[in-house]
């Protein structure tokens, strides 16, 4: 088959190694063209396995997809590959998010225990947040309405306790009771600090002032966040120390970074970008285990691409010379893992795994150059 991203009449080479960062996100996006379904959507429920994660049908899958599209069409915007709407690269993202605007204003929680859709909220507002510019007006309005859409949906799916979990085992009321999860929480803060400042996007002030409690409730004196807050009496649990804390410390530290937190400084930052790299291991030892949490400190293999992610996040508030030597540090790293076929996946997850660890390390690998 053709590489997507060479014309038709081209004979398709031998597949390159990525030496550079631009050749590994070329591959990276060619990986996500070829792997799109025809509804324009990415991942879905095959290639199961006995060890699958808790997903009941059909809400479940609903959540996964949509969320896993919406952060392939911001990896196809970050590469800068989008740009002609002509390119393979920008006929995919302009199939997803046709998909999305038709798909995200119906995904919900699947049962009342089961809340993956606030994953699938967050990173619906930040691909929509990527497509506003590239929208025409009456474009944008819709784009805009479905913001406000799905921060409503969060401020339904909200704990009782301000912030965000994806599992409720308590109670399973309409509100839900679940834990606030420090990493959740802090990913729906990400997203609301990217969308706040277009025209007519609205987020309630009580909603972001509940969810900054609940992660600093979380957040330990050296900057190790807890898991979740239904762990705040074990906080030496390995899973609620630094080499548990690796990837969501990144995550955490970020959000409240960027919503006016004084303790978050860049020494902080640099610190815990360090750690990430001189510890990397420990979150490496678990990439790619079928079992979550089964590596050291309790990581699970989703942790990997997720806290790079946020890493590079981070880098785009340090100066020029730190973001420098940091982007050339974890994009070495990244290229280093990707697989023969273009992708990175870190958790065998039906076949979601291999878009999102895809469009994870693309959008890491954007803020390394």
């Amino acid at each position: 088959m053709a590489c997507p991203l060479l014309p038709a009449d081209e004979t398709e080479p031998e597949p390159p190694r990525a030496g550079s960062i631009e050749e590994s996100i070329e591959l990276g996006i060619a990986f996500l063209v070829s792997d799109q379904n025809e509804n324009g959507s990415w991942g879905s429920a095959r290639q199961t396995k006995g060890l699958n994660i808790y997903a009941p049908v059909p809400g479940a899958h609903d959540a996964f997809r949509s969320a896993v599209t919406a952060m392939s069409i911001s990896a196809l915007a970050d590469s800068g590959l989008a740009d002609n709407p002509e390119s393979p690269a920008g006929k995919a993202l302009d199939k997803g998010a046709a998909y999305l605007m038709k798909e995200l204003p119906e995904v919900r929680r699947a049962t009342v225990d089961a809340i993956y859709n606030v994953w699938t909220h967050a990173y619906g507002i930040q691909a929509l947040v990527d497509l506003y510019p590239r929208a025409s007006k009456k474009e944008k309005r819709a784009i805009v309405d479905l913001i406000n859409n799905q921060v409503d949906r969060l401020s339904r799916y909200e704990s009782v306790d301000g912030g965000w979990g994806y599992y409720d085992f308590r109670i399973g009321t309409a509100k839900p009771s679940s834990s606030s999860i420090s990493f959740t929480t802090a990913t729906c803060l990400v997203a609301f600090h990217e969308a706040k400042d277009l025209p007519g996007v609205e987020i309630p002030e009580k909603l972001l002032d509940r969810a900054i409690k609940s992660i600093n409730r979380q957040r330990k004196p050296d900057h190790t966040y807890l898991y979740g807050e239904y762990l705040k009496s074990r906080p030496m649990r390995d899973i609620n120390r630094a080499g548990g804390s690796l990837g969501r410390t990144q995550a955490c530290n970020y959000a409240l970074r960027l919503w006016g937190d004084e303790a978050i400084t860049d020494e902080v930052i640099c610190e815990w970008l360090d750690r990430l790299a001189a510890r990397n291991g420990w979150l490496d030892i678990g990439r790619k285990r079928p079992r979550p949490h089964e590596a050291w400190f309790a990581v699970a293999g989703y942790f990997y691409y997720y806290g790079h992610y946020y890493a590079a996040l981070n880098l785009e508030l340090l100066p020029d010379k730190e973001r420098e030597q940091y982007g050339e540090m974890f994009g070495g790293i990244l290229i280093e893992l990707q697989e023969k076929d273009g992708s990175w996946w870190d958790f065998p997850f039906y076949s979601y795994h291999q878009p999102y660890g895809t469009a994870f390390a693309v959008m890491s690998l954007a803020r390394c150059r």
